[in-house]
């Protein structure tokens, strides 16, 4: 496995240069800034990736301050008591995506993150104060407590947050196992912890948040 200078240089090249590879580079926000994010703000970003997964992300964007008005502003307490009545008038509701079952997961994830919030004093909290040794830990949550939230969907709800996380995108898959760290995407327990075991290198190597990793990587091959 190369070091991460050896994969920056390698992005580099491919960039024009280490100064315009650095210009490409986002920061995540730090735990004080999440902390500070409403939870409301997280199920809407968590809705906006549930619902534009298999559809056009485009219409998805255009239509979202519809769902925002549609779902009370992704209200926790609102969502999480969604009856009936409510999701009927809602599967009508042309200023929304009218998918059952995308419905229903607004009202589990509000539930969901009200329990994160009973745990942890916030949603935010929760997300803030994961460990960054283990982000693969923090996606699993997402999978079996939350609700359409597997694969990349909460990933890139994540990281659109601003929360330090990587994306195993087809660019970042492809240098890992360049690098030897997997052989084909990872979807194994095993798997996983190999990747995240490369990026906790690569971050003592470098000093740099998973989110700068992970671009550099994506961009060493895209």
């Amino acid at each position: 496995m190369r070091t991460f200078d050896e994969i920056h240089a390698i992005a580099a090249a491919r960039k024009g240069g280490g100064d315009a590879l650095e210009a490409m580079l986002e920061k995540p926000l730090s735990p004080a800034e999440l902390e500070q994010i409403p939870d409301d703000r997280w199920l809407s970003r968590f809705s906006r990736h549930v619902f534009s997964a298999g559809f056009n992300w485009k219409v998805i964007e255009s239509k979202w301050p519809g769902f925002e008005e549609a779902f009370h502003g992704f209200d926790i307490g609102k969502c999480a008591m969604m009856d009936d009545a409510w999701f009927d008038q809602l599967i009508q509701d042309t200023r929304i995506v009218r998918h059952g079952a995308k419905i229903q997961s607004v009202r589990d994830n509000a539930a969901f993150l009200q329990e994160l919030a009973a745990e942890h004093g916030s949603a935010a909290r929760c997300f803030a104060r994961w460990p960054q040794d283990d982000f693969i830990g923090l996606l699993d949550l997402l999978k079996k407590r939350g609700t359409r939230l597997g694969g990349s969907t909460g990933a890139y709800a994540l990281r659109f947050m601003g929360l330090d996380s990587f994306i195993l995108s087809r660019d970042v898959v492809a240098r890992l196992i360049a690098e030897g760290v997997i052989d084909k995407p990872p979807t194994s327990k095993g798997a996983l912890k190999k990747v995240q075991d490369a990026f906790n290198t690569w971050r003592d190597q470098s000093g740099r948040s998973l989110t700068e990793i992970s671009r550099v990587l994506a961009m060493s091959t895209g």
